[in-house]
């Protein structure tokens, strides 16, 4: 297997999800954020290319509104902002919709991308599976990612559930899921991490439940 060019995209690492109805609950919120501080730095040691995506909502709406605190980069990533980062304002949830992003990703010869930030359940989930369509590979960085608790007129499911549930649905098609220290290892000694498919999880799976 050839090396991946890999670039890395932090996906709203906003103040919204750390107060509020969407605060992040599982994994912990602090602990995720540290690993996407430390991917950054990583990201920065070995010249990886940065995207840094904010999700933008007009003056005035109830989340994300341009401007308010909400919508703001949470301070820790802030703190580490550079010039040479990409910044990618989105109003929907994969950070392909209606961006130029993956046209930017070509012209920096990326093949892959490796997803940290907010919410597993919603913009990480779409972003992996808008990569399939734009021809990039996807990795997920399971402890620098989170989610909320739902409910809603189909059920209930814990962030724990949902979160643990969605890192073997990516891992089983649309991306390689790791941990922020494996991506490490991988992006250190340029090898591509891990990734199974449909076939072989369901004969897992088949496997796991017999009987």
């Amino acid at each position: 297997m050839s090396q991946p060019r890999r670039a890395l995209i932090v996906v709203d690492v906003q103040n919204e999800y750390f107060e509020g109805p969407l605060e992040i609950q599982h994994p912990d919120r602090e602990r995720s954020l540290a690993h996407v501080v430390r991917a950054l730095q990583l990201a920065h040691e070995h010249d990886l290319p940065v995207v840094v995506v904010r999700h933008e909502l007009p003056e005035g709406a109830p989340v994300f509104a341009a401007g308010s605190t909400g919508w703001q980069l949470h301070p820790d990533i802030a703190a580490l902002e550079r010039p040479t980062w990409k910044q990618v304002s989105k109003q929907k949830s994969s950070v392909f919709a209606d961006t130029d992003l993956a046209s930017w990703l070509r012209e920096q010869d990326v093949d892959t991308i490796t997803i940290a930030g907010f919410m597993t359940n919603n913009c990480d989930i779409a972003s992996a599976v808008g990569a399939e369509e734009h021809g990039y590979a996807a990795e997920v960085l399971s402890d620098a990612t989170g989610a909320i608790h739902l409910a809603n007129e189909a059920g209930k499911v814990s962030a724990e559930q949902l979160h643990d549930v969605l890192m073997v649905l990516l891992q089983s098609n649309f991306a390689a899921v790791a941990t922020t220290d494996a991506w490490a290892d991988a992006v250190r000694s340029g090898e591509a991490l891990a990734k199974s498919d449909l076939g072989t999880s369901a004969m897992q799976g088949r496997a796991a439940f017999a009987g």
